[in-house]
């Protein structure tokens, strides 16, 4: 048989999504219109996240790829056609996507998978993660979800920005913290008048007072089991780090003691330590410590202040808030040489949170949910919600 369809850019079959980046360097792909119901939308959306990723030139075939009686593709109809090495072609049945990622070059399926789901966006997610390990080797993340505050709401989004969904409203909320199996999210809410730590359960609803200590409670951070939370306490009238256990049943136990004001704790992926944001020498900068406390040894030196630092899933990275010329940009720091470099030009670029595979930063630009690569090749705006102050990207929530 013959094939059917017309190529279009992402751009010209409404797919909302655009962005800075060189396309020398990427993954030439096709992505052919999937047989069955929603199979249009369903390639629309692995369209966009293979674009979103930064490392794919995608191009979108607008029609349903015509096959022989065997199943097999009209390899160089194709290839003429689409322009790219790889296709990705499938149907739909039910909730069921099978999928297939073709070689126009070597005329073979290279990988092929069913993926089950009741909603349509998770499975072409889940097509789109799949590709995304094809092709590059990287785990994909395409299927996670990330959290965000904009105004006095908190919200759970998938990884695009879209299907967001109100978690909790009704007080200024700041400081939401995934735990490290994607079921809760810690955070800061003023509803009682201060500042205090809740743990709520996105499954059931149900929350846990886990902070409310006399003076201020916040910047919750997971250890990377999940039973502790790291926060940071006023109780004895300076702001210092304390370990709690994350069900709240616990004294605090003091992590650092400073006379200046000690925040914004987060755990180095191992649990060996954390690091966290101090003005013990003039100006907040990022330190990091033990587990148990001890000497604190500073790690950012470029820019007037840093703060809001993120440790990378492997360890090997630094992430944050950098005021430079008198602007907010985000800066990354390698771990290993102390070198960092300015990801983003500000000049109100804040609060970042990595992927859960390393390979992109979410953060607030001007109020917008933005992305940019942790090469700094690629960046681009989230759709969603403006007024967004704070943000977190979600952990993979499925086993390997």
């Amino acid at each position: 048989m013959g094939l059917s369809f017309t190529v279009a850019t992402h751009a010209q079959v409404n797919v909302n999504l655009s962005g800075s980046g060189d396309n020398a360097n990427k993954f030439p792909i096709v992505v052919a219109d999937f047989a069955g119901t929603n199979g249009a939308e369903i390639a629309n959306i692995i369209a966009a996240d293979l674009t979103r990723s930064g490392q794919f030139d995608v191009k979108r075939i607008n029609g349903v790829m015509s096959t022989d009686s065997t199943g097999t593709p009209n390899w160089a109809a194709l290839s003429e056609a689409g322009g790219g090495q790889n296709v990705v072609y499938g149907a739909v049945s039910g909730n069921t996507v099978n999928y297939h990622l073709g070689d126009t070059a070597q005329q073979i399926n290279i990988h092929s998978l069913s993926v089950s789901h009741n909603n349509v966006r998770q499975q072409a997610h889940k097509v789109a993660d799949a590709v995304y390990e094809q092709s590059t080797g990287v785990r994909g993340i395409f299927a996670t979800k990330i959290a965000y505050v904009s105004g006095s709401t908190l919200y759970v989004a998938d990884a695009d920005g879209e299907n967001a969904q109100s978690v909790t409203s009704g007080a200024h909320i700041i400081s939401p913290a995934w735990s490290p199996d994607g079921s809760r999210i810690a955070y800061v809410s003023f509803e009682l008048g201060k500042p205090v730590v809740f743990v709520q359960n996105l499954s059931t609803g149900d929350r846990t007072t886990v902070a409310n200590f006399k003076g201020n409670n916040s910047a919750p951070a997971w250890s990377p089991d999940g039973s502790q939370l790291a926060v940071a306490l006023s109780m004895d009238g300076l702001s210092n780090i304390y370990m709690i256990n994350s069900t709240g049943s616990t004294t605090p136990r003091k992590i650092t003691n400073s006379p200046e004001i000690d925040t914004e704790p987060y755990f180095f992926p191992n649990g060996s330590g954390l690091i966290f944001t101090s003005d013990r020498g003039g100006s907040p900068q990022i330190y990091r410590t033990g587990i148990n406390g001890g000497a604190a040894s500073r790690i950012t030196f470029s820019g007037s202040q840093n703060v809001s630092g993120k440790i990378s899933p492997d360890g090997s990275k630094l992430v944050y808030t950098s005021m430079r010329g008198g602007g907010y940009s985000i800066a990354i720091n390698g771990l290993g040489t102390g070198a960092d470099r300015l990801l983003t030009s500000g000049p109100n670029d804040q609060s970042p949170s990595f992927a859960p595979n390393g390979m992109q930063i979410l953060y607030t630009s001007n109020g917008r949910l933005s992305l940019v690569n942790a090469d700094g090749s690629f960046n681009t705006t989230l759709p969603g919600a403006g007024n967004v102050t704070a943000v977190v990207w979600g952990p993979f929530t499925e086993q390997k």
